[in-house]
């Protein structure tokens, strides 16, 4: 029988090949194919073996963690179909930022888009590091199935709300236009080619813009979303 893992810890070729040696000198275990991208180890098993013993294989060699994925954990799940419907709560959640960050600016007299777009993406940040802190963990499990960096460092997907909220409350505050601007092009950027990369391969996966609360799938949504704060951070950065 064959069996996917997801195995923390390695960061490097040299852990690659101390973990597949490892785990290949396990009697029950016939071979192991083992990478740094998720799914991390695929093991064709003889025989049942234990989550404990490949634990216990694993730590003797090094600190490693290895967790069977089941279809909860690798969040290919039962996913809704791609409409409007779908989408109705990222829809709704972004209509209402831009509509409170346009009513910032009552009554209008001159009416300012480059002071929009920072209160927008005040609001943007802020709000949707609300929904991934929710549920950091489950946020933290589905971010890793796409990103290109928390695939590699599953801590990523814990620190990244706390920098969504960081960049929030700058826009917010403006402080250090040029960093926040600059920074989110670059986070931001990253992010979409994770998001890009998987609609090329069509994943069925979660979609974490909106942390484990609603289940939203993978879509090119999510790319216009990811680029749409990327060309506005540029545009702000490109006017300071």
């Amino acid at each position: 029988m064959e069996k996917q893992y997801n195995i923390l810890g390695m960061t490097c070729g040299g852990c690659v090949a101390k973990v597949k040696k490892t785990l290949e000198a396990i009697p029950e275990v016939g071979s192991a194919k083992v990478q740094l991208e998720a799914p991390e180890g695929v093991l064709s098993l003889k025989k049942e073996v234990s989550i404990e013993l490949l634990n216990s294989k694993l730590r003797a060699v090094g600190n490693y963690t290895i967790e069977e994925i089941t279809p909860e954990s690798n969040n290919e799940i039962e996913l809704p179909g791609k409409s409007i419907t779908t989408y109705k709560p990222l829809i709704l959640i972004v209509s209402f930022i831009a509509g409170v960050s346009f009513l910032t600016q009552y009554p209008y007299e001159e009416f300012s888009a480059m002071l929009w777009m920072r209160y927008f993406m005040a609001g943007f940040f802020i709000v949707f590091a609300f929904f991934k802190l929710l549920n950091i963990e489950g946020f933290a499990n589905s971010y890793r199935m796409y990103d290109i960096v928390a695939v590699k460092w599953k801590g990523w997907g814990y620190i990244y709300p706390f920098v969504e909220l960081a960049l929030g409350v700058s826009y917010l505050l403006n402080i250090v236009p040029f960093e926040t601007n600059l920074a989110t092009v670059i986070i931001l950027g990253i992010s979409s080619i994770g998001v890009i990369k998987s609609n090329l391969d069509k994943k069925k996966i979660k979609c974490a813009c909106l942390g484990d609360v609603f289940n939203l799938p993978m879509s090119t949504v999510t790319i216009v979303e990811d680029l749409t704060m990327v060309a506005m951070a540029g545009w702000m950065l490109y006017l300071i």
